[in-house]
């Protein structure tokens, strides 16, 4: 009998959705996937760590991405993806190079934009060092009052309340005094992780001093000021601080919403597009985290794994939703998953500063991973 050709798969993206497929596929299919990995990036680091920096904290160390696609036995292609030919099954590179495919995985991520003006977007370019300045004014008292903004839209909600319970922890360590306001389009901080989580952080920031403003929706007319509802009120702050939107892609030849993100199916499945599968901030849905993304990947891999001929079912993505808020103090885990009854059984454990070593949520990428160097430190 003849032996079946192995499935040749592109992973599009380097992130921890693209690397949590890449890892998953290896391991479920070995040798009946041969597995290109197409990425622009020379080293993967864990950017939901990026919040420690600004407070001179250790973060994560960035990780060779050659290293582990080859720990995958899988092949590096420098790119970045311009456009796909479906009928084809060839990614045309932002290079001109045409990369074929019998299934390719996209996990390019979402496009951050700054939205609000007059602010300081963490996580553009050069904002770390620029938090890193405010936060030393607040050391030495130069401010004196923040605004924490979340913007409308697509976003990482997370990094903004830990930026600010660590700014106004920071104040307080160093006996100085800073009203920190975090204002917030959401019904209940950190919603998407339930009641309980909503109410561990509540009191988490009250507890720093923190003036929580909820269902609120929030411009920024001039630097230091700050409209609430239709100015309906107004603050008048030091500084503002957000994060950024998400806008999709828009990758040409595959259809995607009027945002530029990709509908999935339960595994992974890219709408109206034949063998190609979407996992993480590429495609639509409110909600934009690493948990997600990685049980995406998850799910994506297994369905590809059994395209390659692997005796198994599919499993369609999990419904669990895993986040952890990390300060400089403690880490706090919130898990929300949504039972058959629809009812959301949730989850909170602390843990100690070091605890845990990384936020990647991924079976597979975590197991890669050299934590030694990541985390808070003591």
């Amino acid at each position: 009998m003849r032996e079946r050709r192995p499935l040749t798969v592109v992973i599009a993206g380097a992130g921890g959705a693209g690397l949590e497929a890449m890892f998953r596929l290896h391991r479920l299919a070995g040798p009946r996937a041969q597995i290109t990995l197409l990425a622009p990036n020379d080293e993967f680091s864990i950017h939901a760590l990026d919040v420690l920096r600004p407070f001179a904290r250790p973060h994560a160390r960035r990780q060779n991405v050659r290293t582990l696609a080859s720990a995958a036995g899988a092949r590096l292609h420098r790119g970045r993806v311009a456009s796909i030919d479906i009928d084809e099954h060839h990614v045309i590179t932002d290079a001109g190079e045409t990369v074929a495919y019998d299934v390719l995985l996209l996990a390019i991520g979402a496009v951050p934009r700054a939205s609000l003006p007059h602010s300081l977007c963490f996580g553009s370019d050069g904002s770390h060092e620029l938090m890193h300045g405010l936060v030393q004014d607040v050391e030495a008292g130069y401010v004196r009052s923040i605004a924490f903004v979340m913007p409308l839209g697509s976003t990482w909600p997370m990094a903004l309340y830990e930026l600010a319970l660590m700014t106004g922890e920071r104040a307080f360590d160093q006996c100085q005094t800073c009203d920190v306001t975090l204002l917030t389009g959401e019904p209940a901080p950190l919603a998407i992780f339930g009641a309980a989580a909503a109410r561990a952080l509540r009191d988490r920031l009250q507890t720093a001093g923190i003036t929580l403003r909820t269902s609120v929706d929030v411009e920024v007319p001039a630097r230091g000021r700050v409209a609430i509802d239709d100015c309906a009120e107004r603050l008048i702050v030091d500084r503002v601080i957000t994060v950024p939107v998400l806008d999709g892609p828009a990758v040409a030849g595959v259809g995607h919403d009027g945002n530029g993100f990709l509908d999935i199916d339960d595994h992974g499945r890219v709408e109206g597009a034949e063998d190609i599968y979407a996992a993480g901030d590429v495609t639509s849905g409110p909600i934009k985290h690493g948990s997600l993304a990685c049980r995406q990947a998850d799910a994506a891999a297994e369905a590809i794994a059994a395209h390659a001929g692997v005796a198994l079912e599919p499993a369609p993505i999990s419904p669990v939703l895993e986040g952890v808020l990390l300060t400089e103090r403690d880490a706090l885990l919130m898990r929300c998953e949504a039972d058959a009854a629809g009812a959301p059984p949730e989850v909170l454990r602390r843990g100690a500063p070091g605890w845990p070593p990384t936020k990647i949520t991924g079976r597979e990428l975590a197991l890669h991973l050299d934590v030694a160097s990541v985390g808070t430190g003591a």
